[in-house]
């Protein structure tokens, strides 16, 4: 199968794709229709939200996004669908009633760069950047999140803004516990620069996003193997791989055995 054919072309999202088709360290490959991940779900069509429930069957939502971007953006149209469970699973600590930052003040705007962590890193920064501060902030969240995918009655869409950072570590981690190699974890990330264009001129469109996007060079957002090597490396080094950082939080046999047997043969 062909990395072109586990695209999900929507009217209203563009990096939407399928965790199916992907080699496993033993030889097996993952599942077609068991978990999607993508990007902000707000502009789906009438005939989007009919193809995902009906055709790709989509049971629960994780919607990794902070509660103001949830606020700001508005109800999605999976939101009105009740066959579909919103899971809302923020991966920063929301201490603030309307924000994420540390200060609650209610009259302040938005402050995009704690709720859209935009990747400014350089390529060899070490731990992936800001990546190890999701999981270091909310464990709880990635956990709840892997044990949707491993027990949703139909298939789960994981999603936050781009649907390349948030979403690109908690779908790593999904992939790590299917036994998928490295490479093609890695391949998956950086699959999301194919259409970053798209995605970019999507989230301008939004007063959420924009004037943070606006201010950045297209190119500092595009996803870099190094980036999520270096994180899935810090977990080798420091907790003997992604599944003991998993264990260290509460993740258990069960929930590895589930997950591989929604993913994998």
């Amino acid at each position: 199968m062909t990395e072109q054919t586990r695209w999900i072309d929507l009217d209203g999202a563009v990096n939407v794709r399928d965790l199916g088709g992907l080699p496993t360290r033993d030889g097996a490959t993952t599942f077609f229709g068991r978990v999607l991940r993508g990007d902000n779900l707000q502009g789906l069509s009438a005939t989007d939200v009919r193809r995902l429930t009906g055709e790709l069957a989509v049971h629960d939502v994780i919607d990794l996004r902070t509660g103001v971007e949830v606020q700001q953006e508005g109800p999605g149209p999976l939101t009105r669908e009740p066959a579909v469970t919103i899971h809302h699973l923020s991966l920063f600590t929301e201490v603030g009633e309307h924000t994420d930052v540390e200060a609650d003040v209610p009259a302040a705007p938005v402050d995009v760069d704690a709720v859209l962590p935009w990747q400014e890193q350089k390529p060899d920064e070490r731990h992936g950047g800001f990546y190890l501060n999701y999981l270091q902030d909310r464990p709880d969240s990635v956990v709840a999140a892997l044990r949707v995918m491993a027990r949703a009655p139909g298939a789960a869409l994981v999603h936050c803004a781009a649907g390349k950072d948030r979403t690109g570590v908690v779908s790593a981690l999904a992939l790590e516990v299917a036994d998928v190699t490295r490479e093609a974890i890695i391949a998956d990330y950086v699959l999301t620069g194919e259409r970053l264009d798209r995605v970019l001129a999507r989230l301008k469109a939004s007063s959420t996003y924009a004037e943070d996007l606006d201010s950045r060079p297209a190119d500092s957002h595009r996803p870099r193997p190094e980036t999520m090597a270096s994180l899935l490396e810090y977990l080798d080094e420091n907790y003997g791989g992604p599944l003991g950082w998993l264990t260290k939080h509460g993740w258990s046999a069960e929930d590895s055995e589930t997950l591989r047997a929604r993913l994998r043969p």
